[in-house]
């Protein structure tokens, strides 16, 4: 039962375009990739300290780090997003998941797309799903939201 989720809880999750469609609010025009880790390290870390998941879409162990397919396929061939370019439900976050990423902006949202990607590279997560591929291989493994609790917990 490695996808299974340990969170049990009556929290409806959003969905990962929810929290796209937040941090665009929150942050103004990003970069399709520091989007993609911004959600990232925001399920990450509701999973550590709210013991829940944000959102149930899949991350998968990709070339440039950790990507939820839904959302890439929404914005697939565009470098930079704006607020309103994802069409996610703001509402759908409860005043916890707000304050969650609000939490992730502060610590990483000042830092560069590629500063995120690197970080990403060199955590057990992404490293761990990309286990037997080269570098410039394509994967589509997922990143388990357990194996992704496993790591960050162990880092508060």
């Amino acid at each position: 039962m490695e996808n299974a989720t340990p969170y049990a809880s009556t929290y409806r999750a959003a969905t990962a375009m929810d929290v796209a469609a937040y941090i665009l609010k929150q942050c103004g025009p990003i970069t399709a990739m520091k989007l993609q880790k911004l959600v990232y390290y925001s399920q990450a870390w509701s999973l550590v300290w709210d013991e829940r998941p944000l959102f149930h879409d899949k991350i998968k162990a990709w070339v440039n780090g950790p990507v939820v397919g839904t959302l890439y396929h929404a914005h697939r061939g565009r470098l930079t997003l704006t607020p309103g370019d994802v069409a996610g439900n703001i509402e759908a976050l409860d005043p916890k998941a707000r304050e969650t990423i609000d939490a992730v902006l502060k610590f990483y949202g000042h830092r560069t797309a590629q500063w995120l990607s690197d970080l990403t590279h060199s955590e057990a997560p992404w490293t761990n799903a990309r286990k037997g591929m080269k570098t410039g291989d394509r994967g589509n493994v997922e990143i388990t939201q357990a194996a992704i609790h496993e790591y960050y917990s162990s880092l508060k």
